[in-house]
């Protein structure tokens, strides 16, 4: 799955609501606190984590790559 920024970044949260990845910010906030996403291969435990083009962010089955 690919994402097309329109601003410099977007909160790590923020991107898995505006993909319809959760139901709420509130579970972005817990899946990312427990430690299920992996930014650029690695993990990722900040939630408000700026996400910039050229990132790839995983959770789950899913792969978003970030333009």
């Amino acid at each position: 799955m690919q994402y097309e920024l329109k601003d410099e970044y977007i909160e790590l949260y923020k991107l898995f609501k505006l993909l319809d990845l959760v139901d709420s910010g509130a579970e972005a906030k817990l899946i990312i606190a427990d430690g299920h996403v992996k930014r650029n291969g690695e993990v990722e435990l900040r939630k408000r984590a700026k996400i910039r083009s050229g990132d790839v962010i995983e959770v789950a089955d899913v792969t978003v790559e970030v333009l």
